[in-house]
C-alpha cells in the first residue's frame, strides 16, 4: 500500500463506485489538485469477478495511480445487515434500506486506509441533494477528524450532463448507464434513480430495472425453498449450510427474476426533503418476511412489541449515518437477546411478483407448546376459566361506562 511519497505528492484517496460521479472525480481531482488519485472500492456486495475487473480497468483508464478492492461483505452483514434482519427493518413500511446502510462501513475502511497510507485527503462523489454525503462525512469526521474531505460534485455543484461532457471531452470511459440513471448495488439490493423518480407520479421504464428486467414479460414457473435461521441469523438454504453472505447472494439470483422485492420508495431524506428511489431487494424481501414469521412462532407478544419499539429508531440512525453512535450498541444488545430462540425453518413459495410464506417450524414453537388448539379446544384452562377471564377483561369497560352514567345522573 502506497504512502504519501507517491509521485506528485500526497495522494487523494477516493471512494470509488465506478458510476458517473466517482468516474468524473478521478480525472477532475487529479487535474485540479495536481495530486495522484488512488481509488478504493469497498465491496459490500454486488461485485463479481468480472465486475471487479471492469472497475480496476476503468480506474486505470481514468488515470488512477492505484486501485484497491476491499471485500467487506462479511463485515457488512455482521455490523449492519444482521441487525436490520433482527429488527425486520424497513423504511416507510416498504423499503428495506438496500443501499445506504453500508456507507458507514465503507467510510470506516476509507479512514483506516488513509491513516495507513499517511494521506490526509479523502474524497467521495456524493451530491448536495442526497443522503450519502451525510453518511460518509459523519462517519469520517467521527473516526478521523483530522482528514480533509473533498466532495467536488457537491461543492462545485456539477450536474450529471456536465460530468458526462467532461469525460467525453477528455476521451475517458463512460459508465454503462451514462447520465440517464444512477444505479447503486450492494449485498442487500439495488437502487435506481432517474428522471422518473424526481417526481412522485410515475415508474421507471422496464428496461431500467437491473435484477428483475424480464420478470413479467418472461414469467418463470413458481419454485419452493426452505430457509433456516439460527438465533435470528440465516444459516442454511434448502437444507445446505451456508454463510449469511452466500445465502443472500443465492436468494438474489433465485428471487430477483420473479420481480420479488421490486418497488419505489418515497420517504424523508436525511437533509429533510422528500426523496424517491426505485429499488430491487429480492434477498431482503425473502429474508425479512421469513424472519418475521419465524419470530411470530417463537417470541412472546411482549417481546415482539418491545423489540419493534427500538427497531425503528435503530433503522433511522443507520439511515442517517449515525451507526457509530453508542446508542446503536445498546439497541443491538437488545436485538441479540431477543433472538435467543429465533431458530428454525421457513418454507417460501416464489412466484412472479409474489412471495408467499407457506409455513414455519421451530423447536422453540410457542404454538406447539400449548395443549390448546386455537378455535377448537381448550388446553391448560377450562371453559369456566375462559368465562371468568372474559368477565375480568370486561371490567375496565364496565367501570368506565358506569362512572359516566353516574356523572350524568349527578348533573341532572
Amino acid at each position: 500500500m502506497s504512502s504519501s511519497k507517491a509521485p506528485g505528492g500526497e495522494p487523494i484517496l477516493l471512494a470509488f463506485s465506478g458510476g458517473l460521479d466517482t468516474s468524473f472525480c478521478v480525472p477532475w481531482l487529479k487535474e485540479t489538485y495536481g495530486r495522484p488519485v488512488i481509488t478504493v472500492t469497498v465491496d459490500t456486495g454486488g461485485i463479481d469477478t468480472a465486475g471487479a475487473k471492469v472497475l480496476a480497468e476503468r480506474a486505470a483508464q481514468l488515470g488512477a495511480l492505484q486501485h484497491h478492492l476491499i471485500d467487506a461483505r462479511a463485515d457488512y452483514f455482521d455490523q449492519v445487515l444482521k441487525f436490520l434482519i433482527m429488527g425486520n427493518m424497513r423504511r416507510g413500511q416498504l423499503y428495506p434500506m438496500c443501499v445506504g446502510a453500508e456507507r458507514v462501513l465503507q467510510a470506516q475502511v476509507i479512514a483506516k486506509m488513509a491513516l495507513q497510507m499517511g494521506t490526509r485527503m479523502v474524497a467521495h462523489g456524493c451530491t448536495a441533494a442526497g443522503n450519502d454525503q451525510v453518511r460518509f462525512e459523519v462517519a469520517l469526521r467521527t473516526l478521523a477528524p483530522e482528514l480533509e474531505i473533498l466532495a467536488p460534485v457537491r461543492d462545485r455543484a456539477f450536474k450529471r450532463p456536465e460530468q458526462l461532457k467532461y469525460l467525453e471531452d477528455h476521451k475517458l470511459p463512460i459508465p454503462p448507464y451514462g447520465a440517464a440513471y444512477s444505479v447503486n448495488r450492494g449485498l442487500w439490493g439495488v437502487t435506481i434513480g432517474g428522471k422518473e423518480t424526481l417526481t412522485s407520479t410515475g415508474s421507471i421504464p422496464e428496461s431500467a430495472w437491473v435484477l428483475s428486467k424480464d420478470a413479467f414479460t418472461r414469467p418463470r414457473s413458481e419454485t419452493r425453498h426452505r430457509i433456516g435461521f439460527t438465533r435470528g441469523v440465516p444459516s442454511n438454504l434448502d437444507g445446505v449450510a451456508l454463510s449469511p453472505v452466500a445465502i443472500i447472494e443465492k436468494l438474489e439470483t433465485l428471487a430477483g427474476p420473479f420481480g420479488i422485492g421490486r418497488g419505489i420508495h418515497l420517504g424523508d431524506t436525511v437533509i429533510g426533503t422528500k426523496g424517491r428511489v426505485a429499488f430491487e431487494a429480492p434477498a431482503a424481501e425473502v429474508l425479512l418476511n421469513a424472519h418475521r414469521e419465524l419470530e411470530k412462532l417463537v417470541l412472546t407478544g411482549r417481546q415482539a412489541r418491545i423489540k419493534d419499539t427500538v427497531a425503528q429508531p435503530y433503522g433511522d440512525l443507520v439511515h442517517e449515518g449515525q451507526h457509530l453512535d453508542p446508542v446503536c450498541r445498546d439497541i443491538e444488545a437488545l436485538l441479540l437477546s431477543s433472538q435467543a430462540r429465533v431458530s428454525g425453518e421457513v418454507s417460501v413459495l416464489l412466484r412472479p411478483g409474489s412471495l408467499f410464506v407457506e409455513g414455519v417450524s421451530s423447536p422453540y414453537s410457542l404454538m406447539a407448546a400449548s395443549k390448546g388448539v386455537y378455535g377448537e379446544a381448550a388446553g391448560e384452562w377450562t371453559p369456566a376459566d375462559a368465562l371468568g377471564y372474559s368477565k375480568m377483561l370486561a371490567l375496565t369497560g364496565i367501570f368506565h361506562k358506569r362512572a359516566g352514567e353516574a356523572a350524568q345522573k349527578a348533573q341532572v
